[in-house]
C-alpha cells in the first residue's frame, strides 16, 4: 500500500514535466489553466453578438484604417490595398486583370489607371480612342460627380460604406476560440459555424476586426493601422487630366 503514493508522485511528476516541454517547445498551454483573456480588454468573455457590436462600434470610431485583400461581388474578384479616413482614401484596386489606382479627397475622386483600362480594351474606337487613352495612361483622371463611374468607384473609398457593408456575419454568432493574427491575440466569432463567416476580434487595446473571412469564399481581407494618420491631398496640376462630364469608361 505504500507504494500508491509513490507511484502516484511519479505520474504527477511526469505530466508536470510533459506539460512544460509542449508548452516550451511549441508555445501551446493545453496542460495549462491559465485564463486566456488575461490581461486583455475582455471582449473574449463576451458573447459573440456582443462582441460583434463592440468592433463594430471600434472601427466606426478610428480615424483611419488600411484594408487589404480580396473581395468576391457579382460575380467578380476585386484585389484592394486602400487605407482609408473619414474624408478620403487612396490605394489601388485590381478587376478582370487591370489595376488601378483611387485617390479620394472630400469630393474629388481621382482615379489613375494604364491606357488599355481607358480604351476598354476593345480598340473599337479606332486611332483617335487610342491617342486619347494614351494621355490618360499614368495620368489621374478627376471622375465627374454626375458620371455613372463616381459612385462605384468611390465606394472603396469611403470607409463607413466599405466597413458597414463588410463587418458583418451572417447566422447565428458563436465564438470560435482564440487565435492570433500578426502577433495580435484574437478571440474569432463566426456565423453559422463559419459558413456564414468569420472575424478575428484584437484583445490587446481597442476591439478591433483584424482578419475577416468572408462567407461562401467572398474574400478575406485584413485590417490594420487602425487609428495611424497618413497624408490625403490632391495629385499636382500636371499629373491630372479633367476629363470632362463623362468618361470613357461610361
Amino acid at each position: 500500500m505504500t507504494a500508491m503514493p509513490q507511484a502516484r508522485t511519479r505520474r504527477s511528476a511526469l505530466v508536470g514535466a510533459m506539460c512544460a516541454l509542449v508548452v516550451t517547445g511549441t508555445g501551446l498551454t493545453g496542460c495549462s489553466e491559465e485564463d486566456p483573456n488575461a490581461g486583455t480588454n475582455g471582449v473574449g468573455k463576451l458573447p459573440a453578438a456582443k462582441i460583434q457590436a463592440e468592433t463594430r462600434a471600434a472601427a466606426k470610431s478610428a480615424d483611419t484604417v488600411r484594408l487589404s485583400g480580396n473581395v468576391v461581388a457579382g460575380g467578380n474578384t476585386y484585389k484592394l490595398d486602400m487605407r482609408l479616413k473619414a474624408d478620403g482614401g487612396t490605394g489601388s484596386v485590381t478587376a478582370e486583370g487591370a489595376t488601378f489606382k483611387l485617390l479620394r479627397v472630400g469630393e474629388e475622386l481621382f482615379l489613375m489607371a494604364e491606357a488599355n483600362f481607358w480604351n476598354n480594351g476593345k480598340g473599337e474606337g479606332g486611332k483617335s480612342d487610342a491617342a486619347a487613352a494614351d494621355k490618360l495612361d499614368g495620368k489621374y483622371v478627376k471622375v465627374p460627380q454626375g458620371d455613372p463611374s463616381y459612385k462605384r468607384f468611390s465606394g472603396f473609398t469611403d470607409k463607413d460604406v466599405l466597413l458597414d457593408g463588410l463587418l458583418t456575419l451572417h447566422g447565428s454568432l458563436k465564438t470560435d476560440g482564440h487565435h492570433e493574427q500578426s502577433g495580435t491575440r484574437t478571440i474569432r466569432i463566426a456565423g453559422d459555424e463559419g459558413s456564414g463567416g468569420t472575424l478575428d476580434v484584437s484583445l490587446e487595446g481597442k476591439p478591433y476586426p483584424l482578419l475577416l473571412v468572408r462567407g461562401g469564399g467572398a474574400g478575406t481581407l485584413t485590417f490594420a493601422d487602425w487609428g495611424e494618420d497618413f497624408a490625403l491631398k490632391q495629385p499636382a496640376k500636371d499629373e491630372t487630366v479633367d476629363y470632362g462630364r463623362e468618361l470613357p469608361t461610361s
